[in-house]
């Protein structure tokens, strides 16, 4: 059952350990907003490697009602005051103030969400390609690349996404408020046709995975960026009418198209994006 006030707690867990009962120690736990293709990136990097991963989480407006800590739990309205110990000023998306920990800011200096932890809750693992690094490279699947350079062919493809990931927040985020400009559309048409060219261009090559010919992390990142980003599709009308053309256009890139819709088709990643990007989950 669902802690009270809790709106996401999991565990990737290895089923011969639990068919043991051996108690679960998972390797990393994650606190985010939910639900995030950013913090499923490390889930199905932990789904496909064997790792055991804890999420811990809420709606993105519901956060502001929570201690950020290694154990963040909702805070009693009692506990939300402007003179708490735990007020910081908000930043990036949420409201006036968040509370956080000491402890939580220093295992994570820039503040911000998915946060993950290892499993003493001591070390902060910050930035989910980061996260996602962390995790495969604790699994036993090979998703980081069979030596150092396809390791680094797989960071070549997630660094080349970089750019396109933060134009990408930014530009959502102002979807949401319904305030676009005509800068930043044309900002994330050019981060968003930069990198698809370049995935589809890699797709066509590789269509088994970007890297190796097998499934890597770079895939995994991909699907994830794309399957966020393709929540666009919700205001095609409010873009439409604000004279915005929307930026994901039918028939563009056809391999990388193709490639995203194999790996959705992948059970492993399935079992987080299905729902996602077929609108049960917003």
């Amino acid at each position: 059952m669902r802690p009270a006030g809790v709106y996401g707690v999991r565990f990737i867990q290895r089923k011969a350990r639990a068919e043991r009962a051996i108690p679960i120690v998972p390797k990393f736990r994650i606190f985010s907003y939910l639900p995030n293709p950013r913090v499923w990136k490390a889930t199905i990097a932990g789904r496909l490697g064997g790792v055991d991963i804890e999420i811990v989480g809420d709606r993105p407006k519901a956060l502001a009602e929570w201690l950020w800590d290694f154990d963040a739990r909702p805070l009693a309205e009692s506990e939300r005051r402007s003179d708490s110990p735990h007020a910081r000023a908000a930043r990036r998306g949420f409201g006036a103030t968040l509370y956080k920990t000491d402890a939580f800011l220093e295992a994570h200096p820039f503040g911000t969400v998915p946060a993950a932890f290892d499993s003493s809750g001591t070390v902060g693992i910050f930035e989910s390609n980061s996260i996602l690094r962390a995790v495969a490279r604790s699994g036993d699947a090979d998703l980081y690349g069979r030596d150092p350079v396809e390791a680094s062919r797989i960071d070549s493809f997630l660094d080349a996404g970089l750019v396109f990931a933060r134009e990408a927040q930014v530009y959502l985020l102002a979807l949401q408020a319904r305030d676009v400009s005509t800068e930043l559309s044309a900002r994330m048409r050019d981060a968003y046709g930069f990198y698809m060219a370049g995935i589809d261009a890699a797709a066509a090559q590789a269509p088994a995975g970007l890297v190796g010919g097998k499934l890597s992390i770079a895939d995994v990142a991909f699907v994830c960026d794309l399957a966020q980003f393709r929540r666009e599709h919700r205001f095609h009308d409010w873009l439409t009418e604000h004279g915005h053309e929307p930026i994901v256009q039918p028939g563009a890139y056809p391999n990388a198209l193709a490639h995203f819709r194999r790996l959705l088709a992948q059970p492993a990643i399935a079992a987080d994006l299905a729902d996602y990007v077929n609108g049960g989950t917003s």
